[in-house]
């Protein structure tokens, strides 16, 4: 399995997360960047460029990839806009969609069939969302801005206190450049280090606060320490979870996601 290249720092936690999302979908479905391109109406080179945060990718993009993968989009749509509106009120200019985008998908569509290239029929070009789903949209949406929220203060200001999670939410917030103990436990079926309960929250280089300490301690249960319990997520946190992630025949990216956490609290 392809090694991805680190994530630009610079990029909002928004797109971040909405990257993550793609690049394990892309490799859970055993799809390689020239087979998307074969699938899709994106070259390989633009998915080079997406999917390693050189450039914004595009809302018709992350509709394709869900559709050549089999996955029901909404979910990545409700991360799509979050970070469209991010990079909006960055940028302060109105929410459409950019012409470049549309433009270079016609430049891809014409270099990228050759004579000999046999193509796969394009997807559907729109998609009617259920209710139903467009109901779980909307909560999905509030519940990942706030998410990023918390990422973006805690990546970014180093004097904002970041919250623990469930149980752990009533006690002192977390302060950058501290040492945390830690005291695993079994509790409901799984381990539990008392910094916070999360088994949803994206970590990865920049990350910071109580998730980041609760990671750091089972990754040292499970015998591969970071050698340090402080919160930050810095490059000795990420190579103890790519070891961990070998280890358990999972996606080594270095991030921690839902499938890491599964493994780390069994």
């Amino acid at each position: 399995m392809p090694r991805w290249k680190e994530l630009p720092t610079e990029l909002p936690s928004s797109e971040r997360q909405l990257l993550v999302q793609l690049r394990r979908l892309k490799d859970h479905s055993g799809l390689s960047l020239a087979a998307l391109a074969s699938r899709t109406g994106y070259s390989r080179s633009s998915w080079e460029r997406y999917l390693n945060g050189k450039k914004p990718v595009p809302r018709k993009a992350v509709e394709e990839l869900a559709e050549v993968c089999g996955t029901e989009p909404t979910r990545l749509i409700v991360l799509y806009e979050v970070a469209e509106r991010a990079r909006t009120k960055e940028s302060g200019r109105p929410d459409q969609p950019s012409q470049d985008q549309d433009q270079e998908q016609g430049r891809d569509q014409e270099q990228e069939q050759g004579p000999d290239q046999d193509r796969a029929p394009r997807p559907a070009a729109a998609r009617t969302v259920p209710l139903k789903w467009t109901l779980g949209a909307v909560a999905l949406a509030v519940a990942v801005s706030f998410g990023a929220g918390l990422l973006t203060a805690g990546a970014w200001h180093d004097d904002a206190p970041a919250e623990r999670t469930g149980t752990a939410a009533a006690e002192a917030g977390y302060l950058r450049g501290r040492t945390y103990e830690c005291t695993v436990r079994r509790k409901d079926g799984e381990l539990r280090a008392g910094h916070s309960d999360t088994r949803e929250m994206l970590l990865d280089i920049n990350s910071t606060g109580f998730d980041v300490v609760e990671a750091q301690c089972l990754l040292r249960e499970k015998g591969f320490s970071p050698k340090a319990f402080d919160g930050l997520y810095d490059e000795r946190t990420k190579t103890a979870a790519k070891k961990f992630q070998q280890a358990h025949h999972l996606v080594v990216d270095g991030i921690i996601g839902p499938d890491t956490w599964r493994e780390l609290r069994a």
